[in-house]
């Protein structure tokens, strides 16, 4: 099968733009695709066979021309290459919109380019706050003690507030063994600490009996792992403290 070019996409773009009224040429000052009608502002197509920062550099400089310019991609029609495109696209709009651009698809059956699709017309940006994640940013901002991560290391085990609380619990119990609730929660200071028990998500705590919990084998295993977060919150394992 031949390799797909840039080119390739040019005919379905200027049938389907044409099909909307427009007269339509190619390779206009260094645009790929520019189409006028009836005095509007042209509309500006820039064609790439996949989605890349290149061509959203094109698309940024042609915002100079006009206001109406369009990256225009080939949507792949092998299986994989679909998933690809579904697992990216999202974030394509996202970009996209935010910056201004239009997006416009070209399937790809059999290696021959076919339908166009307008997914994003070009429109100024409003971005769109989220009171309740702003709110939860600045509670776990509030809530952690210290800095005890470091920015960009997404990918390890990140030491957010209510792992705080749960390592307080586990130490607590480490040290003190099977406790209540009442307890757990005066003495630690964590007001959340029978949700963190019950829940009980890292598998840190087992129930003894009604509202009485014990840290488990693993919990140990994980407070020895946590001894420099523990000794951010002025705690110590046991086992570290042996």
């Amino acid at each position: 099968m031949p390799r797909l070019r840039e080119t390739d996409l040019y005919p379905p773009v200027k049938r389907f733009l044409e099909g909307q009224g427009y007269e339509v040429k190619g390779e206009v000052a260094d645009c790929d695709v520019v189409a006028c009608r009836d005095g509007e502002d042209p509309v500006v197509v820039e064609l790439k066979t996949a989605f890349s920062l290149p061509l959203v550099f094109q698309g940024i400089r042609r915002q100079a021309l006009t206001d109406l310019v369009y990256l225009a991609v080939a949507q792949p029609g092998t299986a994989a290459g679909a998933r690809a495109w579904r697992r990216q696209s999202r974030d394509v709009l996202k970009l996209c919109r935010r910056l201004g651009l239009g997006l416009i698809t070209v399937a790809v059956e059999a290696g021959v380019p076919g339908l166009v699709q307008v997914h994003l017309d070009p429109a100024p940006y409003q971005p769109r706050k989220s009171p309740r994640r702003r709110g939860r940013l600045l509670r776990e901002f509030q809530r952690r003690v210290g800095d005890p991560n470091c920015g960009g290391s997404s990918k390890r085990r990140l030491i957010t507030a209510y792992r705080q609380d749960a390592l307080r619990c586990a130490c607590y119990l480490d040290r003190q063994g099977p406790a209540k609730l009442a307890e757990i929660r005066a003495v630690t200071g964590v007001a959340g600490a029978a949700r963190i028990l019950q829940r009980d998500v890292y598998g840190w705590f087992q129930r003894v009996e009604r509202g009485t919990y014990e840290v488990t084998p693993r919990g140990r295993q994980e407070l020895a792992a946590y001894a420099e977060a523990l000794e951010s919150l002025g705690l110590a394992a046991r086992a570290a403290a042996a």
